[in-house]
């Protein structure tokens, strides 16, 4: 019987794709954490994230909506926020 891995978050690969866009790599975003919202995350932390591997604390959400300038919503639902949550 095969393991099927399981996603720890649903805004991971959105927290990838707003870092690319801003062309940040990993260790950039994490120190913009650190420096920008007083986050202490490294480099290890955000791939983990990414990849869905890590849970992402609500204030985490926040900050990578600040770093990477983009709706907190966003991350969880990409560009179809429904409406209920507009």
């Amino acid at each position: 019987m095969s393991k099927r891995k399981l996603t720890t978050n649903l805004c991971g690969k959105r927290v990838k794709l707003a870092r690319v866009e801003r062309g940040m790599n990993q260790l950039e975003l994490a120190t913009a954490l650190n420096v920008d919202c007083d986050l202490r995350v490294d480099q290890n932390s955000i791939s983990m994230l990414e990849k869905g591997d890590r849970f992402v604390k609500d204030y985490e959400l926040v900050a990578f909506s600040k770093v990477l300038n983009k709706n907190p919503l966003w991350f969880l639902f990409g560009d179809d926020v429904p409406e209920e949550y507009k």
